[in-house]
């Protein structure tokens, strides 16, 4: 299977060095249903895979939670909103390149708003060597919803310091508490909750949909994994998976 996306892989130009950069390549696999083998299978033509999102994350449970928006009556320090999931539509990317802009509309769908990716991808200016940065998602997010709605937070250290992984918790809570997505820009290899690997070793997006626990456990949508679709990942660990690049919450 791997060998498929060789031709493709050796005509990907060289990148420009940036902290926020990203070639947006989901080819190195997973222990859980692996993007090498799930992005193969999703249908060309900018649509891919598509279910509604649900609290269990499997394309089975289509529409048991559409509209989750749940709230535990109190959070560990009487926080009362320590439980949160957002109902998007889940896309997960026809190709190896597409990942910003199925990670945008899966975010663009919690506020009611499914442009096609291949639309994003004109918008993003998405090729076949990805997206260039997260900048470019945060500014088709504001052009989709008509303000400055969103904003690009950078971790530009290798690895996320404490206040970072605050201030990354504090952005989604309030996006998500706003009704609003984040999409993430991530490199390297990350492992969720259940103990599941998740490797994108030339980097990817993926779209963060909730939060649990008062924020310190995050809710990924990861549309190169259309098998699993949906996972848990500490806060922790999802902003050391950013390092060095950036996010728009």
């Amino acid at each position: 299977m791997f060998d498929r996306w060789l031709p493709a892989l050796t005509r990907i130009p060289a990148l420009r060095n940036s902290a926020l950069g990203v070639v947006g390549l989901a080819f190195v696999g997973t222990t859980v249903a692996g993007p090498t083998a799930t992005v193969q299978a999703v249908p060309a033509g900018g649509k891919g895979v598509l279910y509604q999102s649900s609290e269990r994350g499997a394309p089975g449970n289509r529409g048991t939670d559409r509209d989750t928006d749940r709230r535990d009556d109190d959070g560990p320090d009487g926080d009362r909103r320590s439980h949160r999931v957002l109902g998007v539509e889940y896309q997960a990317q026809p190709n190896y390149y597409y990942c910003g802009p199925a990670a945008t509309r899966i975010a663009l769908s919690a506020v009611g708003r499914t442009p096609s990716q291949d639309e994003l991808a004109g918008r993003l200016g998405t090729t076949e060597a990805g997206t260039s940065s997260a900048l470019d998602i945060t500014r088709v997010l504001n052009e989709q919803l008509g303000g400055q709605v969103y904003r690009t937070a950078e971790i530009r250290e290798s690895v996320a310091r404490p206040g970072q992984v605050d201030r990354l918790v504090s952005d989604v809570r309030r996006a998500v508490d706003d009704g609003r997505a984040v999409v993430a820009n991530i490199k390297g290899t990350a492992v969720d909750v259940d103990g599941g690997t998740h490797s994108f070793e030339g980097g990817h997006y993926l779209t963060v949909t909730g939060y649990r626990d008062g924020g310190r456990v995050l809710r990924i949508a990861d549309p190169a994994d259309p098998q699993r679709g949906e996972y848990w990942m500490t806060a922790p660990d999802l902003a050391d998976w950013i390092a060095e690049r950036g996010y728009s919450a």
